[in-house]
């Protein structure tokens, strides 16, 4: 969910900042260690080193760039917003800095660029990894529409429909 500070909003002293962003760090670097450690084998990951597999490697590249992406995201909702990417303690003031300035959900776009770099990495796609990859692009994409777009008009109304564009 998009959240943080408006563009017209006066300055917020940075101490009150940190303690948001620390939050939404923690809130971010445990949603990566779910998902890494419930990486399961059955999505087709696994690592091979032979022969021109090793090629596959050099993917890790624009799957870090990804996940960083990601990861500002991250902190923007804590330092600028003063809040988490979890819905249970959304970001209390709408975030326009950092990638939100240029995409309107740059954290997932981040988070599906690492994740299909990573799969290179890891290689073996098939059909059941295919399906479940579809899956939650449809679940991501019906989150955005029914549940964060609402709840953005909702919360920050016209200062969100400006930048919103709708």
């Amino acid at each position: 969910m998009a959240g943080g500070e408006s563009r017209n909003a006066p300055a917020v002293a940075h101490g009150s900042r940190w303690p948001a962003a620390a939050a939404s760090l923690s809130v971010g670097a445990a949603f990566f260690a779910l998902w890494f450690w419930l990486l399961p084998r059955w999505l087709g990951f696994s690592v091979e080193m032979a022969g021109a597999t090793r090629w596959r490697w050099l993917a890790a590249v624009p799957s870090v760039l990804g996940f960083a992406v990601a990861l500002r995201c991250v902190w923007d909702f804590g330092r600028t917003g003063r809040g988490t990417p979890a819905p249970v303690a959304p970001p209390k003031r709408l975030v326009v800095v950092g990638f939100y300035r240029y995409l309107r959900n740059p954290m997932y776009v981040g988070f599906a660029v690492g994740w299909i770099w990573l799969w290179v990495v890891f290689g073996h796609a098939n059909p059941v990894a295919i399906t479940a990859v579809v899956a939650v692009a449809l679940a991501v994409h019906l989150f955005v529409v029914f549940y964060e777009e609402p709840t953005l008009r909702k919360k920050f109304g016209a200062e969100y429909e400006s930048i919103a564009g709708t």
